[in-house]
């Protein structure tokens, strides 16, 4: 009876705080600001979002009451959307996957264990309770673990990327282009999404007064790549001198590219000792399937 009484508690209180999220509310002043600044942030990002028109209805839906509900709580998550950003995927998309992996997991389990009664194995009512409780904790937080990985290699791409643009930035500038031009060129010589979004901040600074490197540092600040703020520092300061900024961009290019062949040198060592534990691994367990026949024997032998 008891644990009867905590399924339904806890099957109750989660239906209840969910229909309460879903429940409409008076916009707070948070809230209203959000919305406002929801389109040009869509725009800003929709360079790297491919899989919106993907989303189911429902999907879609849901992930807007959530969005909703975030904002007129004043959750803004900056880090978390700087990563979906990077991705391309929309933060209503992430919220609807996540709510409804949790409750996948909480549901999947009663299913199963209501199969195993069928065919006549029985459990104490407690053991399934935990058991969708932390599968449900899993899955809701299997989408933050896959946004970070990604997020992560997206940002070393972005790197590299950067590494090449300063080169060929530098190399228009030394054919007598001015700052803004070289960057623009630049821009425009290489192809991947890293520089479509290079492409677009410079353009998106051309109509809205900004200076180039002011966009470049604004885009650094969102995707969260270092290298390009500290570059939009540097540019801002001796953006009037060609030949110094040719040298600092040469140099930038340098240290970026010392840097990657560090990171490449690392992952290949940490590759070769875990080949070598294999390698130790299956030496052992040859060695045992060696003399195990023989132990097996002598023992037999002295009983």
């Amino acid at each position: 009876m008891i644990a009867a009484i905590i399924v339904g508690a806890v099957v109750g209180g989660g239906l209840f705080l969910f229909a309460f999220a879903l429940i409409p509310r008076r916009m707070s002043l948070a809230g209203q600001i959000a919305a406002l600044e929801a389109p040009a942030a869509k725009g800003r990002r929709s360079t790297l979002r491919s899989e919106a028109e993907e989303e189911s209805e429902f999907s879609r839906r849901l992930g807007s009451m959530l969005v909703k509900f975030c904002a007129e709580q004043g959750w803004e998550f900056p880090s978390l959307r700087s990563n979906l950003s990077l991705v391309g995927k929309s933060f209503e998309n992430y919220l609807a996957t996540k709510v409804l992996l949790g409750f996948f997991g909480l549901l999947i389990v009663p299913i199963l264990f209501a199969g195993l009664s069928v065919i006549g194995l029985s459990f104490p009512i407690i053991i399934p309770v935990w058991i969708a409780l932390v599968l449900a904790v899993c899955f809701f937080f299997l989408p933050d673990l896959e946004i970070k990985r990604d997020a992560e290699q997206r940002r070393k791409d972005f790197r590299h990327a950067v590494g090449a643009f300063l080169d060929l930035v530098a190399m228009s500038l030394a054919g007598g282009r001015g700052v803004p031009e070289a960057l623009m060129g630049a821009s425009e010589i290489g192809g991947g999404w890293a520089m479509w979004l290079i492409r677009d901040a410079l353009a998106n600074a051309r109509i809205t007064g900004q200076t180039p490197w002011q966009a470049l540092g604004a885009l650094g600040e969102e995707v969260k790549v270092d290298e390009l703020r500290d570059l939009s520092a540097a540019l801002s300061l001796v953006s009037e001198d060609g030949a110094k900024v040719r040298e600092s961009l040469t140099a930038r290019a340098a240290s970026l590219r010392r840097r990657e062949i560090a990171e490449l040198e690392g992952q290949a060592g940490e590759r070769s000792q875990s080949m070598l534990v294999a390698q130790m691994v299956m030496c052992a367990g040859f060695m045992i399937f060696l003399i195990f026949p023989a132990v097996v024997a002598l023992v037999g032998g002295l009983t």
